[in-house]
């Protein structure tokens, strides 16, 4: 009996067992892949890593921030919320990392007849003497941040000789009004007396 004469199941049946089909998977390859993304993973996490440290670096010059002083004076203001970063004033997307000031955290802000305490649990905190504010503003972004029109408390103040642009955002953002009225009263009263 030749092939053209066998029934049509037992033909089906050689061909079946003359052919193998192909491993559905090789392990081998996939892990092979997987080593390789978790290797790049980690490169580009280092990369960005010592971009940031370098960053830090070139902006060693800024000086120390200033600390609070022990007698602040009665509070005009406070805050609950969030600090999302410094920049170079007036340059939303120039990040500013030494001294702490790229790290983003939860923030209570005190403002005082001598300026404005900004403390961040699980960074570093500092003190915007009186005479360093220069303005406050709403806007809607600083680096790494953006949201809608007057979302963010920008407060521009001087560190040594650069101008910087801290950003705020409230947990009760109506807030914010109230703090851009104070800041820029207290800061044109206290440029008027120099």
């Amino acid at each position: 009996m030749t092939p053209l004469n066998l029934p049509a199941a037992a033909h089906g049946a050689v061909l079946a067992a003359g052919e193998k089909s192909a491993p559905v998977t090789d392990w081998s390859a996939r892990i092979g892949w997987l080593v390789g993304l978790l290797l790049f993973v980690a490169l580009v996490y280092w990369l960005m890593r010592e971009g940031w440290k370098w960053r830090g670096t070139l902006q060693s010059d800024l000086p120390e921030l200033p600390s609070a002083p022990t007698e602040p004076g009665e509070a005009r203001l406070t805050m609950s919320g969030r600090y999302h970063g410094s920049t170079t004033a007036g340059q939303w997307l120039d990040r500013i990392v030494a001294h702490g000031l790229g790290t983003r955290s939860r923030v209570e802000l005190t403002l005082t007849d001598a300026g404005l305490d900004v403390v961040r649990p699980g960074a570093s905190d500092f003190f915007i003497p009186a005479a360093r504010l220069r303005e406050a503003r709403l806007d809607k972004g600083i680096a790494g941040k953006v949201l809608t029109e007057g979302g963010l408390l920008i407060v521009t103040w001087e560190l040594g000789d650069k101008l910087i642009d801290s950003g705020f955002r409230s947990d009760r953002a109506a807030e914010h009004n109230a703090w851009v009225d104070t800041l820029n009263q207290m800061i044109n009263t206290t440029e008027g007396a120099r």
